[in-house]
């Protein structure tokens, strides 16, 4: 299956790659904690040098939404917990 790359102006190959992976994850195509393809793949996927992934590859990575385990692989990262913050006090009343 090939992926189509389209950017509304001048961008480096990488980030499209790494914007469609990242989109892959937030609507789920791309679970979390299961492997991301192989560079080798996306590379075929996508049309692009395995230079172009593995730097796509590393944006994620600085962006939190994979991690990569040394000998196992990419994967999904899960979502960070996020707290609810509430900016307001209590009125009291005497």
């Amino acid at each position: 299956m090939n992926r189509e790359l389209s950017a509304a102006g001048p961008a480096y190959l990488y980030d499209l790659v790494a914007d469609d992976l990242a989109r892959r994850i937030e609507t789920g195509e791309l679970a979390v904690n299961t492997p991301l393809p192989a560079e080798q793949t996306l590379a075929r996927q996508y049309g692009v040098s395995l230079g172009t992934c593995r730097h796509a590859t590393k944006v994620l990575r600085d962006r939190g939404l994979v991690r990569t385990i040394p000998s196992k692989g990419t994967f999904v990262a899960e979502r960070p917990n996020r707290a609810a913050v509430y900016c307001f006090e209590p009125y009291l009343v005497a």
